[in-house]
């Protein structure tokens, strides 16, 4: 049962961090106008189910009179809301109260800011702490994410299961973090990952979806678009055996997808991924011409 939407009000972003799922940056494109923004959460309205709007990007901060306007009218809907920042605009405490103020007014409920090197560098305190700090202060839930850069995590063999090496740090191997951070860790054989451990693809509980309307269970993989019919026919229509992404995936893992499609024996396939997103995301970009409403939006996948 469907019972979060997230909004990606843009892809733009200030940073663009080296960990994003998405490639957010300063020069992408694709942000909700408020007609887009309130007709969405109309159609999570008359789900009847959804009970929470996350509200991120890119950087939600960067249209601060369309999230504000959106927060208000979801308040009015009867939603639960959370925005979800890397803080930017939080030079200390008393201007993060400035910015926050006017949306704790308009019902805002929850603000989660990231909170690590990975967005701020070795900033000193981190715009996030100020954040986060005015957040307490004008007495809304607040929360931190922190990933750190990846590393590898000395285990035994027993911890390991089947000899797989681990890498911590919270960095999911997908979107620019494939491109970026790869680089020198260890690596699993491709057969090893035989299941999705971060979705649920049968049963979704949330979805993201972005002012292109893509529907996505997880970033880049979209199961219908709410610009060409209602979120509830959207859910309705989904079957995910039939999905020609998803089914595979819950059936076997990044590995069932590779050899649905037979990628496993494709020239130049890659035989060890660091993690099974890893596997996942190269094997859905080499399947982007074959699949194109199924594997969208192309922002996710860096094109």
């Amino acid at each position: 049962m469907l019972n979060g939407v997230h909004i990606l009000l843009s892809y733009t972003c200030l940073y663009q961090c080296d960990h994003c799922f998405l490639h957010c940056s300063p020069g992408s494109e694709g942000a909700f106008s408020l007609a887009q923004f309130t007709e969405l959460l109309d159609q999570a309205a008359a789900l009847k189910t959804v009970r929470k709007i996350s509200i991120e990007g890119g950087e939600p901060f960067l249209f601060y009179p369309i999230m504000l306007r959106g927060i208000e009218y979801a308040h009015k809907l009867g939603f639960e809301t959370e925005v979800i920042s890397n803080g930017y605009w939080a030079q200390d405490s008393e201007d993060a109260k400035a910015w926050l103020k006017p949306l704790v007014e308009a019902g805002l409920s929850t603000l989660n800011v990231s909170d690590d090197e990975l967005h701020h560098g070795e900033a000193s305190p981190s715009p996030a702490k100020a954040a986060l700090q005015a957040a307490q202060e004008l007495g809304i839930a607040q929360q931190a994410f922190t990933i750190e850069s990846p590393k590898t995590i000395e285990t035994t063999k027993y911890e390991r299961g089947r000899g797989a090496p681990i890498v911590g740090g919270g960095v999911r191997f997908r979107g620019r973090a494939v491109e970026k951070l790869t680089n020198g860790l260890p690596l699993t054989y491709w057969r090893e990952f035989t299941e999705c451990t971060d979705e649920d693809f049968g049963m979704p509980g949330r979805v993201h979806i972005d002012a292109y309307g893509h529907v996505q269970l997880c970033q880049g993989i979209s199961i219908g678009n709410v610009w060409e019919r209602p979120l509830a026919e959207v859910m309705s229509a989904y079957n995910p055996e039939d999905h020609p992404i998803c089914g595979p995936l819950m059936q076997g893992g990044p590995t069932r997808l590779a050899q649905k499609y037979g990628l496993d024996h494709k020239k130049g396939f890659s035989e060890g991924y660091v993690d099974a997103c890893h596997l996942c995301y190269q094997v859905r970009k080499a399947l982007l011409d074959t699949f194109p409403i199924h594997l969208a939006p192309l922002q996710a996948y860096g094109a």
